[in-house]
């Protein structure tokens, strides 16, 4: 409206129409985990190279950004962060690398192993450690795995390597920026592996049986608690490509909250939205509520961009999208740290009384057991592992405990406590912890941590109607911080090429409903 005052005051510019008048582009993003906060930042970077402005307004229902790559503090001291959710990525992940670099920051180192003098990883399959290995093993230690596993190892080096090339087509033109997730699979040649479960994709290209089922059934387990047959042959290979992995010092989330200052948009955390409604002119009114304050305020944007699954959200859209994300499985994952001065009991995993447990115990199922879905069978849970270690300032007097990580499907009780320590644990210990106990300090969580990557060659739509777009179909096809943080990007460019004159919301839409159709 200000333009429109100046205009008129002054007639040698009067001739300019207000669609001469550069207007701020007004764009949400509702959720600030890996995709939202990757879309603000690579959407405030396209609009400055196009010489767009923008208003980037990201709605936050939690009290921290970074959704589910959020840390926990043992005892409450700040001192000590804990990976709760996301705990890693790996060099090949550009965008988390990337930022990692800009940002300046640094990376955890986690030897604990070597500290301790443990063995650095042991897969349990509820009877035996199958393997255990070495933080320093020699070339022999290697041989023998050659000798177990004769050459699986490699070839299920080279068959991650070939799905994992493909994958990063995705990365570079002519395939980025992609409208349709299920094209770009087809394009980039994943459909083949998309479609198929993890123990197909293996029995297909020859590994066999047992390193299928010690070792790649033991990653996809710890990382989608899945077994191979309940899980797409990418993701499987996937689990596989953990080459350079490393975390933030602090935790992962700091990444995401470097991205939304850098994109200088305005953050409103304990925020939730309820309802986006279309209006004739194309824009969207959006209605959020702070639970801080309890007051609703309802605010016009030109573009929203969903960035967490529709089917957690209570969103109403109005009237509803031309397409609607269908309501998919998520893995219920219970993840448990909690504090001890005792190390994890090696009876309990069968080990002679002077044999320490890994610091990483992965499972698998043993010979005779069938697989199931979404259980973790005979071993009762995923993984746990020793997370860091440090003095707890709350026992009296200050002793010096281990902090484990947890995955499994059922919450962590008592007894299973008492069992892998090998001392007594009460039940409100179990629960609250007792600061001078067997348990100091414990933190109980239950995410709706990913989907069920079951196998499957069609993926969610990136645009839902006009102006209303998708980050979180990805996670089906891919659920990791950088698959989040790449569909944001992808949004984000598919957003500025609208507005310069591409094929815009509107013509994508109606490019996606002709391949339907």
């Amino acid at each position: 409206m200000q333009y429109l005052g100046i205009a008129s005051l002054l007639p040698l510019v009067g001739a300019l129409s207000t669609s001469d008048a550069p207007r701020v582009k007004q764009v949400a993003i509702i959720g600030a985990g890996a995709g939202g906060s990757s879309a603000a930042y690579h959407l405030a970077q396209y609009a400055a190279e196009a010489g767009i402005s923008t208003n980037i307004t990201v709605f936050e229902r939690n009290d921290y950004v970074g959704g589910r790559t959020t840390t926990v503090n043992p005892w409450g001291d700040k001192s000590i962060a804990v990976e709760l959710g996301g705990s890693i990525f790996v060099q090949i992940n550009q965008i988390m690398v990337k930022a990692m670099e800009e940002f300046n920051l640094s990376t955890a180192g986690n030897d604990l192993a070597t500290t301790f003098g443990m063995p650095d990883l042991g897969i349990w399959n509820g009877q035996e450690f199958v393997i255990v290995t070495q933080a320093g093993d020699s070339w022999w230690d290697k041989a023998k795995l050659l000798w177990r596993y004769g050459t699986a190892p490699l070839w299920t080096n080279r068959l991650m390597k070939s799905a994992v090339g493909r994958f990063l087509g995705m990365y570079e033109e002519p395939v980025f920026p992609w409208k349709s997730l299920s094209d770009v699979v087809e394009q980039v040649g994943l459909l083949e592996v998309t479609g198929v479960t993890g123990e197909q994709y293996l029995q297909a290209n020859g590994i066999n049986e047992i390193f299928s089922r010690e070792i790649i059934q033991a990653s996809t387990r710890v990382n989608y608690a899945s077994n191979l047959a309940y899980i797409h042959g990418l993701e499987t290979m996937v689990c596989m490509a953990t080459n350079g992995a490393m975390q933030i010092s602090g935790g992962n989330w700091q990444i995401f909250a470097h991205m939304l200052k850098a994109s200088h948009a305005n953050l409103h955390l304990n925020t939730t939205v309820s309802q986006i409604s279309r209006q004739q002119n194309g824009t969207y009114s959006l209605t959020s509520r702070s639970t801080k304050t309890n007051t609703e305020q309802t605010t016009l944007f030109d573009d929203i961009i969903l960035a967490a699954p529709l089917q957690y959200t209570n969103l109403v859209i109005s009237p509803p999208p031309k397409h609607t994300p269908d309501e998919i499985p998520y893995t219920h994952l219970y993840t448990t740290l909690f504090a001890s001065p005792h190390k994890l009991n090696p009876a309990a995993f069968n080990l002679p009384p002077t044999s320490p447990v890994p610091q990483y115990v992965l499972t698998t199922l043993p010979p005779s057991e069938p697989p199931t879905d979404n259980t973790a069978g005979s071993p009762s849970f995923y993984s746990i592992s020793l997370s860091s270690a440090a003095m707890n300032p709350r026992s009296s007097p200050p002793r010096f405990e281990y902090v484990y990580k947890i995955f499994s499907p059922e919450r962590v009780n008592a007894t299973f406590l008492s069992h892998i320590l090998g001392q007594p644990v009460g039940e409100k210990e179990a629960e609250e912890g007792e600061v001078d106990g067997v348990v100091s300090w414990i933190h109980h969580k239950l995410w709706y941590s990913y989907p069920r990557e079951y196998p499957r060659v069609s993926f969610e739509e990136v645009v839902l109607d006009e102006g209303l777009w998708y980050t979180s179909g990805i996670e089906g096809f891919i659920s990791t911080m950088e698959t989040s943080a790449l569909s944001g990007k992808n949004v984000a460019r598919l957003v500025r090429d609208g507005w310069v004159g591409g094929a815009g919301a509107e013509g994508l839409v109606e490019e996606v409903v002709q391949e339907e159709l």
